[in-house]
């Protein structure tokens, strides 16, 4: 899917911070963080990364489309699972160097462990000297990832 959206040019600090052209920042990956929260709850769903076409894919059909890094290709959220995630809005920081995606979650969950969010887990407080652990927020599988993804 080629993309008519455009960025625009970086201009100087004042133009980024106060502005309103959007002009994102790409890492030298040519990619940028992109945090999905639920656009109701404001819980964080996932944590991925877009690269210009992605990015721009999202601004036209309105639903999240990444980059995965693992795979070196452009992955539309939902494609495979059915999970989409529909943009109700999306915000850059002050330095347009990491977006937030507020969205309604289709499906049963983001994350392809089964869960809802991918961020089911927390870091506990440690002693000092101690190995830092992790405890549950919400443990609870939304969905089968067999079921949906295949065996892996």
């Amino acid at each position: 899917m080629d993309s008519n959206a455009t960025f625009a040019t970086r201009g100087d600090k004042a133009a980024l911070e106060e502005g309103l052209e959007f002009a994102p920042k790409f890492d030298s990956d040519g990619l940028i963080p992109a945090l999905a929260m639920d656009a109701t709850t404001k819980e964080p769903l996932m944590l991925a990364y877009m690269n210009a076409e992605s990015l721009k894919m999202t601004l036209e059909i309105g639903e999240a489309v990444y980059y995965s890094r693992s795979r070196q290709e452009i992955w539309h959220k939902g494609a495979t699972s059915g999970h989409t995630q529909k943009i109700r809005e999306i915000r850059t920081d002050c330095d347009q160097d990491a977006i937030i995606l507020l969205v309604d979650q289709i499906g049963a969950g983001a994350c392809h462990t089964g869960r809802n969010s991918c961020f089911y887990r927390k870091v506990l407080p440690t002693a000092k000297g101690e190995t830092a652990k992790l405890g549950w927020t919400d443990g609870k599988k939304s969905f089968d990832p067999n079921e949906v993804y295949g065996k892996a």
